[in-house]
C-alpha cells in the first residue's frame, strides 16, 4: 500500500482537526471553483466597439445556448394560445360566412379564449410568403436587445423581392430599426441581416425558427428561410409553409411580446439610419392599419406567386381580440374586414 496515497490517521486531536480542515477546504475548492470561474459567462454581453460608420456599437458575444455554432434556441414565451378544435368547415352559432369566394384556407378566432368562430380548411399546409417574418421577428426578439447594432452584409444587400433598400453595406444599423424594416416594409434584406446577426448564419437561424415552431406546438409549420421569399410558382414546391391554426397561435405569440406588439401595430415610422439625412421612413403594408379599420392592432401581410396573398391580422373591440388568417385570398382587406365584423357581431360586440 502506498502511504503517499493512503496517509495514516492523525495520532492526536489537533492532527484530527487539521485533517478535517484540509478536507473541508478541498470540498470548497471542488464545489465552488467551477461556479466562481463561470461567473460573468453563459449569457450575452455587450462590449463597445467602433462600427464601420464611425459610431460605437455593441458587439454581442453569444453562447452556444443562443444558437451560434450550437443547438437551436427558443425564446421564453407565455403559454401559447390553445385553439378549440373545429371541423375543417366550421362556423360558430351566430356567425354567418360573408364570403362569396373562399380563400384556400382561413380562420377567425378569439386570441384570448381560443374560441374558433370560423374555419375553412384551417389545418391545410400552404405556402405563407412574408408572413414567415412573424417567426423571424419572434426569434430575434427572444435572442437580442433592441439597442444592438446589426452589420449589413453583402448577402443582405443582395436579397431579392421586397426590401427596405438603402441598407449601407458593411455599416451597422440599430436592431430595432431593422425590426421595423422587417415587419412594416417586409424587407427581405432586413430578414437576412437579422438572421446573420442572431444566428451567425442564415442556415443556423432557420434551425432556430423551426425549433421555436416546435416549442409553440405548431404542427404544420416549417421554415426554409427567414424572409419567406421563394421564386417557385407552385404551391407544392414552396418550403416555407404553415396552416391557419398555426398562424393564429404564432400571431398571439408575437402580440405577447411588447416590443413586437408595438411594431406590428405601427402604421408609419421614422427610424434612425446611418445614411445621409440620418432617417428612414417606413410604411406598414397592413391594409387594416392603412385604411383605419377600427381596433386594428396589427400583424403581417405576404405575397409570392406560390402563396398568393396571405394575411394574419388582429383587431381589439369590446374586450375581445380577434385574429383573422387568410391564405391565398383574392382580396385581403375586404375579406378580413367582413370576417372580423361578423366575428365581433357573433360575440355581441357592436360595430364601431
Amino acid at each position: 500500500m502506498n502511504d503517499a496515497l493512503h496517509p495514516a490517521p492523525p495520532s492526536s486531536a489537533s492532527g484530527m482537526l487539521r485533517s478535517v480542515r484540509r478536507v473541508a477546504l478541498l470540498l470548497v475548492v471542488l464545489v465552488l471553483g467551477p461556479v466562481l470561474s463561470g461567473c460573468g459567462g453563459g449569457s450575452a454581453t455587450a462590449q463597445a466597439g467602433s462600427g464601420p460608420d464611425g459610431e460605437d456599437a455593441p458587439t454581442v458575444q453569444r453562447t452556444p445556448l443562443q444558437g451560434v455554432n450550437g443547438p437551436p434556441s427558443v425564446a421564453p414565451l407565455a403559454v401559447p394560445l390553445k385553439l378549440q378544435a373545429a371541423a375543417p368547415e366550421f362556423a360558430a352559432p351566430g356567425f354567418v360566412n360573408p364570403l362569396r369566394k373562399q380563400p384556400r384556407a382561413g380562420l377567425v378566432a378569439d386570441l384570448d379564449t381560443g374560441k374558433v368562430l370560423w374555419a375553412h380548411s384551417a389545418t391545410r399546409s400552404l405556402p405563407i410568403a412574408s408572413v414567415t417574418k412573424l417567426m423571424t421577428a419572434l426569434v430575434v426578439d427572444g435572442n437580442s436587445r433592441p439597442t444592438e447594432r446589426v452589420r449589413i452584409s453583402r448577402k443582405a444587400v443582395a436579397a431579392q423581392g421586397s426590401r427596405v433598400g438603402l441598407l449601407p453595406l458593411y455599416k451597422k444599423v440599430q436592431l430595432e430599426t431593422m425590426q421595423y424594416g422587417l415587419l412594416l416594409a417586409s424587407g427581405n434584406d432586413a430578414a437576412v441581416a437579422l438572421a446573420e446577426h442572431v444566428g451567425g448564419t442564415v442556415e443556423n437561424f432557420v434551425a432556430m425558427m423551426n425549433a421555436q415552431a416546435r416549442a409553440l406546438g405548431l404542427t404544420c409549420t416549417t421554415f426554409a428561410s427567414p424572409s419567406g421569399f421563394e421564386e417557385t410558382r407552385t404551391q407544392r414546391e414552396a418550403k416555407n409553409r404553415s396552416c391557419a391554426t398555426d398562424l393564429a397561435v404564432l400571431g398571439r405569440a408575437v402580440l405577447d411580446q411588447p416590443r413586437l406588439a408595438k411594431i406590428v401595430g405601427t402604421n408609419q415610422a421614422v427610424r434612425p439610419f446611418p445614411i445621409k439625412g440620418r432617417k428612414l421612413f417606413l410604411q406598414n403594408h397592413n391594409p387594416l392599419l392603412k385604411q383605419g379599420f377600427p381596433g386594428t392592432i396589427g400583424l403581417k401581410t405576404g405575397f409570392t406567386n406560390a402563396a398568393g396573398k396571405t394575411f394574419v391580422g388582429a383587431v381589439s373591440r369590446g374586450g375581445h381580440r380577434l385574429v383573422v388568417v387568410l391564405l391565398n385570398t383574392p382580396d385581403i382587406p375586404r375579406q378580413a374586414e367582413a370576417l372580423l365584423n361578423r366575428g365581433f357581431r357573433a360575440l355581441g360586440v357592436r360595430a364601431r
